[in-house]
């Protein structure tokens, strides 16, 4: 019941803002993800999902919200992709950028295999959310090819986590009235697995990392 209840204040919280002011921010968010590189810090579909909770209670519009966030999700690729393709290499040396480089040449190299495809799927993973598009423009593919696959991934992501977040607000009231210490404890094995996964990917990606940064000297004292 606690944890419900946190969830019905911060939602309160929300619908108190004025309509236009929650759908900007939506839009921002999601378009922010991959243009403006918020993807890093706060994956789109945490605001989408939210969003949708919101809409399920009646202060925005549920179809409004769905192509709003859409729009914004190929649009904001759109702007990502272009800011990769005129920048590409100096975005590579950001700091943020240049601690996942492992993960970024895995990327670079998924694009060369799969073209299109891997631009379709990456719209489903939020690090690749964040970065597909700048590196889509770096790599040199066409446009029109990148945005056709975008423009998929972007209505299928877009519509589904929107709705995902309306359905799982309509049961929202239900969750209030049944939640036990069973449903708690349940909560806490979730949230720790999930922090064990998270530990786990960051282990990973810093082994990758070693391994990236080692082959890079064996190559240099090559040369």
């Amino acid at each position: 019941m606690i944890t419900a209840s946190i969830v019905s204040y911060i939602l309160q919280e929300i619908r108190l803002l004025p309509t236009g002011l929650v759908y900007g921010l939506v839009a921002l968010l999601v378009f922010g993800e991959a243009a403006l590189f918020i993807g890093f810090v706060l994956p789109g579909e945490t605001s989408v999902i939210i969003a949708g909770v919101v809409a399920s209670q009646g202060h925005v519009n549920i179809a409004i919200l769905c192509l709003l966030v859409v729009a914004a999700a190929i649009v904001g690729d759109s702007v990502g992709y272009a800011i990769g393709s005129r920048y590409g290499e100096q975005l590579l040396k950001i700091p943020i950028v240049r601690r996942r480089r492992a993960a970024i040449d895995r990327a670079l190299e998924g694009l060369r295999r799969r073209g299109p495809m891997y631009v379709f799927l990456g719209r489903f993973t939020a690090f690749l959310r964040a970065v597909m598009p700048g590196l889509a423009g770096m790599s040199k593919m066409h446009y029109r090819r990148f945005l056709i696959a975008n423009a998929l991934g972007g209505i299928i992501w877009g519509v589904s986590f929107t709705l995902l977040g309306y359905f799982a607000g309509s049961a929202l009231t239900t969750i209030e009235k049944y939640t036990s210490w069973l449903g708690l404890s349940l909560l806490g094995v979730i949230i720790v697995v999930f922090v064990a996964i998270h530990l786990l990917r960051k282990r990973r990606e810093a082994s990758r990392e070693a391994e990236w940064a080692s082959d890079d000297d064996s190559t240099k004292q090559i040369e």
